[in-house]
This record gives structure tokens, C-alpha cells and sequence, in this order.
């Protein structure tokens, strides 16, 4: 078969959509779903003036989205989530072939690896059960690219990725004719950050009301997550995650979890922040008892707490906890651990975790689309994009950090039957769970509206649904949210 991508000769043809259609089966709980898959680029265009003067409706980017949507389902009332990972510099490939999908990579979990060349297999916890899908690949990730003649940098920012993420969501939902339908957004780390102020945006710009979001690893507000001189914030909030990190790899005995967690949640709400604020007014009484429960709590030796006063930055807890063992531990999730070249650095160079999943995933999304989904492209997709991870700009928020809780909590205000489907793991070392807590807390909303918000736990990190008792567990957590929001 030609590549979609071989020359022609002449100019270069106007962009146009280069969608494929496949049909598919899935069985489910012993009953056949008949699902069609809907994979390509739609061209992203816009209104152009200068002087005053229409300049016409111009391309300015080919988006890659893999749409889901089950045979013979009425659209009125048939749910579509539209799903997105984070970096930013992400393609969807985690939710898409993690947990979402009707598909899914064998990667296997910490302690367990699958081996190469790696495989797929049936999703029958798919959330097409319940929801239509449709996995977005921003600009720069996937096989999203900017049109000839465009800037990518335009999209690789917090508003412009917005403007053309939510212009695919607007697009995708007209074409289909599903403004009547029951909308979620789903977006994991990120893509958190994304779909809240996509809520948002949506709701201004388009007027489309959405239902329930779900967000996967969540950061709504980057000052909990950001350690730079003179913020105190991260330090007690990713506590109980360095507790969990403990936990998992033994050195908290035989206590329970539960318990490790609800000591480490305390002691980061009360004693640890005070003793931050205190600075050299702390008595030498109290600061060796903050040391000794730091170092209990997090695992790591209390000459080495005192060392950096009170204050365990993240990638250097991932590079101690298990020095002692010649092991350095995830960030995205603490329950992988890896080797170094040596045992001097003082933080986490690789992360294990990444590597462990990056490979899986790979081959897998490059092997569906082609072999599966029909679709075929010269170009390399995208799965993790460094250089846009780089340059991503926040030019909105100078000189402030960067936040969307007062967008989510207007728009939620605003909308009062939008529902929020939180998930959290405990060994997230990138987006800790109790950073997610406080800023959930701190949202501007009603006391009436706080039930609309939901949290969820996992035993695991990042991509919480590589543990297969996750996995199992957020499927079901996350059909249930969707039944409930959709409101029919």
C-alpha cells in the first residue's frame, strides 16, 4: 500500500482531512458491542484579518484524533468523552491504550515487566461501554502537526493549546451531531491542568455545557507542586506520598498503609507546616522532634532531613530513599525502582518508571494504527515530545504561578450540574495525592456544589491503572461516574 504521506507532484495540495473508518467487535460480560473506529487528521482552520480586511478561513494545523463510537446508539443520548493526556508535550497514548480504550498494552507493573516485542489484547473494561471516545493528540504530539507556513510554538502554550485543542471538541462534536449528547472531558496530569481550562473555555467561547470531567493525576495549581525558594507549600504536601514510596518498598515494617498515611496526612497538615514557618525562631527541642518525624515518616535518616532543613525536594527523595540498597525509585511512580551508572548523585537522573512503560506503549500505538486502525503515516508519532515540554509557554500567568482553579470554580458555579471524577495514586510522585486534596479544598465554590465533587484512591502512581487491581478498580469507578453525570 502507497504511504498517505508520498510526494505528488505540482504545489502542495490545500490540507484536508485524511480520516479512516474501520469496524470492530468487542465482547463484553459474554455480549457482543459492534463499535466503529474513526482515526486521522482533521485541519484545524482560522478566521484570518488583517487591516480590517478578511483574509479568508485559513489552515492552521492537522490535529490526530482517534474517535470511538458504538453502532446503533442513539446520540441524544450516548455520552462522548473527549480524552487527553499532559506533559504538555503528550500524546493520549496512556489513556488511550492504558485504560480507556477498547484496546489495551500488556506492560505488565513494577517488579513484573512484560519483555519485548510486547502485545495487545482486548479491553472488555473499556469505557466505550458506556461513553463514545475521542483520544486528542495536541499539536506536536501524536501525528498532530502545524499546517505549512505555521508556527507550532502558536499551540505550544497555555491559551493557543486551549484555542486548538477546544476547536477539535467544537469541530468533532458539530460534525457528528452531538451537541445534545452527554460531554466529558478526561484528562490526566496535564491534561488536567487542560481540561479545566477547557471547561472553561468552552463554556465562554462556545457555550457548551459539559457534564462531568475527569481528572487522572491531577494539577489544578502548580504552586502545590513547584519547589522554588521561598514556596514552603510542596514540602508537606508530598509527605504522604514519600510515606507510600516507604511503605512499598518495606521500611515501615509491618504497619498498614492506612495508618502510615493517616499519621504522614496529619503531621503534613499541623506540625510540619508550622515548623517551615518558623525558620531559626524554632526551639533546638522542637526541631530535633520534626526531624525524627520527618525522617520516620519519609523514610530517609535523619542526618540527612537536618541536612536539607526540613525540606525533601522530590527528585532528590527519589535518588535517597533506597540509596543504601543501590536502587533509585520513580517519580511517576514510586513502586518501580532502577540502577544508576553510581550512587553519588544527589537527584533522580532517569526515572525508572518511565522507562519501564515507555517501550510497551510505543509499539503498541504504532503497531494498532497501522495494522489495526488502517491508518498509515511516514511520519513518527509522537508519543512524549521533550522539545515541547521545553518551550511550552505560560506567558498568561507572569509573574504569577500558574493555576486554573479559579476557571474550574467559575465554571462550575456557573454550571452547577457539572460533576468532577478526581483519581489519585499514592506512590504519584509527580502529581502527589495530598497536593490534589489541598487545592480541591481551596476551590471558590459553594457549600451546595462540594458534593459534586468526588475523589478516588489508588495503590499505585501516575498511570495508576499499570496495577492491574487499579485498573480493574477505575474502570468500574469511572463507568459509574459517567452513568451518573450524564443525567438520562
Amino acid at each position: 500500500m502507497a504511504s498517505q504521506d508520498a510526494p505528488v507532484d505540482g504545489p502542495d495540495p490545500e490540507p484536508a482531512d485524511d480520516l479512516v473508518t474501520t469496524s470492530h467487535t468487542l465482547t463484553v460480560r459474554k455480549r457482543e458491542l459492534a463499535y466503529t473506529a474513526t482515526t486521522g487528521r482533521l485541519v484545524l482552520r482560522q478566521e484570518v484579518m488583517t487591516d480590517g480586511k478578511f483574509d479568508g478561513h485559513l489552515p492552521k494545523a492537522e490535529v490526530f484524533v482517534t474517535a470511538y463510537t458504538l453502532d446503533g446508539a442513539d446520540p441524544a443520548t450516548r455520552p462522548v468523552t473527549f480524552a487527553f493526556n499532559g506533559g504538555p508535550g503528550s500524546s493520549s497514548i496512556w489513556l488511550h491504550l492504558g485504560v480507556l480504550g477498547p484496546r489495551r498494552v500488556v506492560a505488565g507493573d513494577a517488579g513484573a515487566l512484560a519483555a519485548p516485542p510486547y502485545g495487545l489484547v482486548d479491553n472488555p473494561e473499556t469505557l466505550l461501554t458506556h461513553s463514545d471516545l475521542v483520544f486528542i493528540d495536541p499539536v506536536s504530539t501524536g501525528y498532530s502537526r502545524a499546517t505549512k507556513g505555521e508556527k507550532p510554538g502558536d499551540h505550544h502554550g497555555f491559551q493557543g493549546d486551549l484555542e486548538s485543542v477546544g476547536e477539535v471538541i467544537r469541530l468533532w462534536t458539530t460534525r457528528n451531531g452531538r451537541w445534545t449528547s452527554p460531554k466529558f472531558l478526561a484528562g490526566e496530569s496535564y491534561g488536567t491542568t487542560r481540561a479545566g481550562g477547557l471547561a472553561h473555555h468552552l463554556h465562554t467561547r462556545h457555550g457548551m455545557y459539559l457534564n462531568g470531567l475527569i481528572l487522572i493525576s491531577s494539577v489544578l495549581d502548580f504552586s502545590t507542586l513547584i519547589f522554588a525558594e521561598g514556596n514552603d507549600l510542596p514540602y508537606p504536601l508530598y509527605l504522604p506520598t514519600y510515606a507510600a514510596i516507604a511503605h512499598h518498598h518495606g521500611l515501615h515494617g509491618d504497619r498498614p498503609l492506612e495508618e502510615v498515611l493517616a499519621e504522614a496526612e496529619e503531621f503534613a497538615s499541623r506540625d510540619y507546616p508550622w515548623a517551615l514557618s518558623q525558620g531559626s525562631r524554632m526551639s533546638t527541642e522542637d526541631r530535633t522532634g520534626i526531624v525524627a518525624t520527618l525522617a520516620r515518616l519519609s523514610g530517609l535518616s535523619e542526618e540527612y532531613v537536618d541536612r536539607v532543613d526540613l525540606r525533601i525536594e522530590h527528585t532528590r527523595f527519589f535518588a535517597e530513599l533506597l540509596r543504601h540498597r543501590k536502587q533509585t525509585v520513580g517519580r511517576l511512580d514510586g513502586r518501580f525502582t532502577g540502577w544508576g551508572a553510581d550512587y553519588g548523585h544527589e537527584k533522580l537522573g532517569e526515572d525508572p518508571s518511565m522507562s519501564a512503560i515507555m517501550g510497551a506503549y510505543t509499539a503498541g500505538i504504532n503497531h494498532y494504527l497501522h495494522a489495526e486502525l488502517g491508518y498509515h503515516k511516514d511520519l513518527p508519532y509522537e508519543v512524549l515530545s521533550l522539545p515541547v515540554n521545553r518551550d511550552w509557554s505560560f506567558k498568561e500567568f507572569e509573574n504569577a504561578h500558574v493555576t486554573v482553579t479559579d476557571k474550574l470554580s467559575a465554571v462550575m458555579r456557573a454550571n452547577p450540574h457539572l460533576k468532577l471524577h478526581v483519581a489519585s495514586g499514592y506512590t504519584d510522585g509527580a502529581t502527589p495525592y495530598f497536593a490534589t486534596d489541598h487545592t480541591l479544598a481551596h476551590l471558590a465554590l459553594p457549600a451546595e456544589l462540594r458534593d459534586n465533587i468526588e475523589v478516588v484512591y489508588y495503590p499505585a502512581g501516575h498511570m495508576m491503572y499499570i496495577h492491574e487491581p487499579s485498573r480493574l478498580k477505575q474502570s468500574k469507578d469511572l463507568a459509574k461516574f459517567v452513568k451518573s453525570a450524564s443525567n438520562r
